[in-house]
C-alpha cells in the first residue's frame, strides 16, 4: 500500500463517486485523444480513465507511486513518466494536443497552471481538482475580491468553468481545506495585440497594491502624466476584464513608442 507523503503534499482520492464525475467532465474531441494525468498516485482516476477510448500517460513523481501503477497496470508500464510535470519539456514529450487531469497537489496547483499558460497551444484542456479558495479564485468574473493575477492570465486563453466542490472526508489523509474541481478549455485567443511579456507585467503590477488604483498601482512603469490622466486609471485591477487589460497594455505602449519617437 502507497502511503500519502507530506512532503509532495499528497492526498488520496477514496471516493469512486467523486473520480467519476472527475473523469466525466474530461470533453475527449476525438477518440484515442492524448491524455496525461499528472500525479496518478494509486489510480483512483486512472482505473477509470483506461476504460476509455484514449491515449493515456501518466506523470507521476513519487517513487512508490510508479512501482504500485506498474504492478498493478502493467499494460501502462511505458506510458508512465517518472518526474517532476514542472520540469518537463511537453513539446519534446507529446508532439499533438493533449487534456489535462489530476489532482493536483496544492502546494504547486498555481505553477502547474503558469507551466500550462506557456504550452497552451498545445495544452488544449485541464480537468483538475484543487484547492477551493484557489478554483474559486480562477474561475471569478472581474469586479471579485477574490479575482487576481491568476484569473487574468488564464482567463486571457482559456475559457473556465467551476464544476463543483469536494468535501475533506473523500480523501485520505483529509485535508484541511475544500477541493473544488474546474475544467479549462482553450478558447480562440492564439495571440495578444500587444507584447505578451509586458502584459504580464502590466496585470501582475497592478494586482500588486490591489487596493490602490491603476494610477498608484502603475507608477514603477513610469507612465506619462497624459497617460495616467486617463479615466481607466481611476480603476482598481480587480474592476478590468481581460479585454480591459489588454486595451490598457496596448495603450500604454503606444504611449511609450510616441514618447521614444519624441525623443523623450
Amino acid at each position: 500500500m502507497v502511503r500519502p507523503k507530506k512532503f509532495l503534499g499528497q492526498h488520496f482520492l477514496k471516493d469512486q463517486n467523486i473520480a467519476l464525475k472527475i473523469v466525466e467532465a474530461l470533453e475527449l474531441p476525438d477518440r484515442n485523444h492524448r491524455v496525461i494525468e499528472i500525479g496518478p498516485g494509486t489510480g483512483v482516476l486512472t482505473q477509470l480513465l483506461v476504460k476509455k477510448e484514449i491515449d493515456l500517460w501518466l506523470i507521476e513523481l513519487d517513487r512508490e507511486s510508479v512501482a504500485y501503477l506498474k504492478e498493478h497496470m502493467p499494460l501502462l508500464t511505458d506510458k508512465i513518466v517518472e518526474g517532476d510535470f514542472l520540469e518537463l519539456d511537453l513539446n519534446r514529450l507529446f508532439q499533438s494536443e493533449v487534456s489535462i487531469i489530476g489532482n493536483f497537489p496544492y502546494n504547486i496547483s498555481s505553477q502547474i497552471f503558469f507551466k500550462v499558460l506557456n504550452y497552451r497551444n498545445q495544452v488544449n484542456q485541464v480537468v483538475c481538482m484543487l484547492q477551493k479558495e484557489v478554483a474559486e479564485r480562477i474561475a471569478s468574473p472581474h469586479g471579485s475580491k477574490v479575482y487576481g493575477i491568476l484569473s487574468v492570465l488564464l482567463q486571457t486563453f482559456y475559457d473556465i468553468e467551476f464544476l463543483f466542490k469536494v468535501p475533506p472526508g473523500v480523501f485520505f489523509p483529509p485535508p484541511k481545506v475544500m477541493s473544488a474541481v474546474i475544467r479549462l478549455k482553450r478558447n480562440q485567443r492564439k495571440t495578444l495585440p500587444c507584447d505578451e511579456t509586458f502584459f504580464v507585467k502590466v496585470v501582475k503590477q497592478g494586482f500588486q497594491n490591489r487596493r490602490k488604483t491603476l494610477r498608484n498601482a502603475l507608477k514603477p512603469l513610469n507612465l506619462s502624466i497624459e497617460v495616467s490622466s486617463l479615466p481607466v486609471f481611476e480603476k482598481r485591477a480587480e474592476q478590468l476584464s481581460v479585454d480591459d487589460f489588454i486595451s490598457l497594455t496596448s495603450l500604454i505602449e503606444k504611449s511609450r513608442g510616441k514618447e521614444a519617437g519624441n525623443g523623450i
